[in-house]
């Protein structure tokens, strides 16, 4: 399996997944222009995709979907709860809902329910002994998931902000309060302390995903992960999502 993240962010994210069978999207939340540039510099058309995952509605995660689905008419894997904000902007001819588990070529695809302020999922995706672990826009993961998430080879994972530079920072405290609410966002340290529940022996990589540009730096969400995992005997190779670069490939 390899992996690359795109693009991470409050203004845009969409991660690349290829395997010998199958080439998807996680989220296409970046212009199709943008897309198209970073799968050229890995020989990839878009049309050579199979369909793109999505994780919400929200725009920074569907900015490109319109333009992609006009130019390529690919496959959108939604939930139900999705269908009704997405078939604004596009068919839902192209709609595969999707279920809790799902097999899509030789990947098996399983819909993390997630807390945000509309339906939200992320997704653990296995392709046979490999599995990645998507989860960004969430005020928190229900412990019910914990265990079927835990030792997996790697984890893109929400790491938005910094809870004193959030709450000492100019935003309103309406929109302060939605961020650390049930459904908000994942902090550093809640995130951090997510992680030594769920790092294992197989795990190779953690990326930390979707950080505020203005309430988080990468230096404190890099040190803040990293820390609670020495502290565990969990040290593990830390990466961080940009928001408007791309990362190296990652193969697993």
């Amino acid at each position: 399996m390899k992996i690359k993240v795109l693009a991470s962010g409050s203004k845009g994210n969409c991660t690349y997944i290829e395997t010998e069978k199958i080439k998807i999207l996680i989220d296409i939340g970046v212009t199709f222009s943008y897309l198209t540039s970073e799968l050229e510099k890995m020989s990839i058309l878009p049309s050579e995709l199979s369909g793109v995952l999505i994780t919400h509605s929200h725009s920074d995660h569907i900015k490109g979907l319109q333009s992609l689905v006009k130019r390529t008419n690919i496959p959108v894997y939604i939930t139900e709860g999705m269908k009704e904000d997405l078939s604004e902007k596009i068919s839902e001819s192209n709609f595969r809902i999707l279920s809790s588990k799902n097999q899509l070529e030789n990947l098996v695809i399983e819909c993390i329910p997630t807390s945000h302020d509309v339906e939200s999922v992320g997704y653990l995706i296995d392709e046979g002994d490999t599995s990645l672990v998507y989860i960004t826009d969430t005020g928190y993961i229900n412990r019910k998931y914990l265990n079927i998430l835990a030792n997996k080879d790697i984890y893109i994972i929400e790491s938005n902000h910094d809870e004193k530079m959030l709450m000492d920072g100019p935003y309103p405290y309406i929109l302060k309060q939605r961020i650390i609410s049930d459904k908000g966002h994942l902090s550093n340290a809640t995130v951090a302390s997510y992680l030594t529940k769920l790092v294992g022996e197989k795990t190779k990589y953690i990326i930390l995903a979707h950080l505020s540009e203005n309430n988080n730096t990468e230096d404190l969400a890099y040190q803040t992960t990293k820390n609670q995992l020495i502290e565990h005997n969990l040290n593990r190779d830390v990466l961080i999502a940009k928001p408007h670069e791309s990362l190296e490939t990652i193969e697993v």
